[in-house]
């Protein structure tokens, strides 16, 4: 029979945690009735314990018993040993399962899972959200990162509809540009995205040194010819280019570029 973990296991704080309840996680938890999907996590209460596994496991019976103090090397990993920068990427390893005795544990590993989701989620429901649009958190960059602000909006629309893609990333886009529209909210999931990402800023720096390397536009061929290249490999990404390799020409992002630009 498998023990659930309950927050005493890891910390001894259930008392405390009674004390310092987390409003935007006791709403969020009564959204679970008596199951919920969020990002990539399929949550199923039982009384007052609850159960975890990777949505695309609802109904597999042989599932390993995963412990909480695994989860953060879980997280760390896609299936083929990857490094995961981007938390809420869909490319959570399947095969596991977590059974929680109580609200504080499940608290616990959400965070582990999904690091600030749920406080996002909650600020979210706001009138209005706290959302910080591309060009007032661009404006403030500085460094590197300050030709960021320099991109046009024709360039940053296919840029951020590239690199925040639902084959990338699962959070809703709440935040924009002029002209480009936030995610629709059956795309992606129930974390919401407030403000663009360190990863997008590293992005947009690439795209925006791409564009200044192009001094004259493409012509219809060679655009047809990118489109095509571009296709295919993202068809048979390869395993070996680095989710943040944005150096790399055959980098995914930089590949749903091209088609968001051309296609």
């Amino acid at each position: 029979m498998v023990k659930n973990f309950s927050l005493p296991q890891i910390s001894g704080c259930t008392t405390l945690w009674k004390l310092l309840q987390n409003p935007a996680f006791l709403d969020f938890v009564r959204l679970i009735r008596p199951e919920l999907v969020f990002g990539e996590i399929l949550i199923r209460r039982k009384g007052n314990s609850f159960d975890l596994c990777h949505w695309l496991d609802r109904d597999v019976e042989s599932l390993k018993q995963l412990q909480p103090d695994q989860v953060r090397a879980l997280v760390q990993h896609t299936a083929s040993g990857a490094f995961r920068p981007l938390k809420s990427a869909p490319n959570l390893q399947r095969g596991w399962r977590l059974s929680l005795a109580d609200e504080p544990a499940l608290e616990f590993v959400l965070n582990q899972f999904y690091p600030g989701a749920i406080a996002d989620w909650h600020a979210a429901q706001s009138p209005p959200p706290p959302i910080t649009n591309y060009r007032p958190f661009t404006e403030r960059q500085t460094g590197m990162y300050r030709v960021t602000a320099m991109l046009e909006d024709e360039i940053a629309r296919p840029m951020i509809r590239a690199c925040c893609h639902k084959k990338f990333c699962l959070k809703q886009r709440l935040w924009s540009v002029d002209g480009l529209a936030p995610d629709p909210a059956p795309e992606k999931s129930l974390i919401p995205c407030l403000e663009p990402c360190a990863i997008l800023l590293e992005f947009a720096r690439k795209v925006f040194r791409i564009t200044q390397e192009e001094t004259q536009p493409p012509a219809p061929t060679e655009i047809e010819k990118r489109v095509a290249v571009a296709q295919t490999a993202l068809a048979s990404p390869d395993p070996a280019v680095r989710e943040c390799g944005f150096d790399e020409s055959n980098n995914p992002r930089r590949l749903q570029f091209v088609l968001e630009k051309y296609g």
